[in-house]
C-alpha cells in the first residue's frame, strides 16, 4: 500500500512528531526509598526511566522497587536491559515494536543514548486518529447510516462532559498526564461523540475526558454524528451492561507493572 492510498500516512510519521517531550527521570543513585515514595506520591507513575544526566541506564518499576531494600541504589534493582526507540523512527516501526513486544512504552533517545522523550501505545493510536479524524468520523456516520438505516449528519460543537455516556470501560493511568498536557496547552484533539436523539455516546476520547474530568474542564470540542432518529446501538448496549453513566465510571489502570525486555539491539549497535 502506498502513501496515497494510506489515510494515516502512518509510513511519513517518526517518532518525534508524537512522543512526550516532558519526562520524569530518576537518578542511579537515587534510594528505593526515595523512588517509592515518588511512585506513592503520584497518580501518573508506577515506574520512571533511569538517567546519569539525560543518558538513559535503565528503567525501575514498582515491581522493581518491592522486593528491594529501601537503603538500595536504583542501579542496584534497575532493569538494564531495556527496548529504546529513536527520535527518527517511523511510527510504523515503533507501532510494530509495541505490538510485538507487549511494551507500552518506549524512551526515546538520540545518538548520544540521551532521552529525548517517551512514545506509548496510546500515542501512536492518537497519531491515527488525530491524521485521520475526518475519515473516521466520515466512515463512522456511514456505517451507522448503512446498520442501522438511519440518516445521520456531521457537526462540529462543544458537547457538555456531564452529558456523555462511555462506550470504553478502563483508560492507562500513565497516558492522563500527557492527555492533561494537551488539554492545557491546546493540542488535544476533538472528541468524536454520537448523538442518539439527545443520549450522548462517546464513541472515541475516553483518555481526553477523563484528563479533563481531573483537570475540572466542563465542555470539550467534538465532532458529533446526528442520528435522524433514535436506534439501538451496540456501544449502548455495552455501556448499559458495563455500567457506565459517567466518566466517572471509567476504571483507570496502570500497565505500567509489565517488566521491560532486552534492548532493541538494532538501537543499540550505534553506541
Amino acid at each position: 500500500m502506498g502513501d496515497d492510498d494510506d489515510p494515516l500516512n502512518l509510513r511519513r510519521a517518526t517518532v518525534k512528531d508524537y512522543m512526550t517531550r516532558d519526562v520524569e527521570t530518576v537518578s542511579p543513585d537515587d534510594t528505593v526509598g526515595s523512588v517509592a515514595e515518588r511512585v506513592a506520591d503520584s497518580d501518573a507513575h508506577s515506574g520512571f526511566p533511569v538517567c546519569d544526566g539525560r543518558r538513559v541506564d535503565g528503567f525501575i518499576s514498582a515491581r522493581d522497587l518491592l522486593l528491594a531494600d529501601e537503603g538500595d541504589p536504583i542501579f542496584k534493582v534497575m532493569t538494564k536491559d531495556i527496548i529504546v526507540a529513536h527520535p527518527d523512527m517511523k511510527l510504523s516501526d515503533a507501532a510494530r515494536v509495541i505490538l510485538r513486544s507487549g511494551i507500552q512504552r518506549l524512551p526515546v533517545v538520540d545518538d548520544a543514548g540521551n532521552l529525548v522523550g517517551i512514545i506509548s501505545n496510546a500515542d501512536v493510536i492518537r497519531s491515527q486518529i488525530e491524521r485521520a479524524t475526518p475519515e473516521k468520523v466520515g466512515k463512522l456516520q456511514q456505517t451507522l447510516e448503512s446498520i442501522h438505516g438511519v440518516g445521520a449528519t456531521e457537526e462540529r460543537r462543544e458537547v457538555k462532559l456531564a452529558d456523555l455516556t462511555p462506550t470504553q470501560t478502563k483508560v492507562y493511568t500513565d497516558e492522563l498526564e500527557g492527555r492533561a498536557y494537551e488539554l492545557e496547552n491546546g493540542l488535544a484533539e476533538p472528541l468524536v461523540v454520537i448523538d442518539n436523539a439527545g443520549e450522548l455516546l462517546l464513541a472515541d476520547g475516553h483518555h481526553r475526558v477523563k484528563a479533563a474530568d481531573r483537570l475540572d474542564v466542563d465542555e470539550m470540542d467534538a465532532y458529533v454524528i446526528v442520528l435522524d432518529e433514535r436506534v439501538e446501538l451496540g456501544m449502548a448496549e455495552t455501556a448499559r451492561k458495563s455500567d457506565l453513566e459517567t466518566i466517572a465510571d471509567i476504571e483507570e489502570v496502570d500497565y505500567a507493572h509489565h517488566p521491560l525486555v532486552e534492548t532493541t539491539k538494532r538501537l543499540q549497535e550505534g553506541e
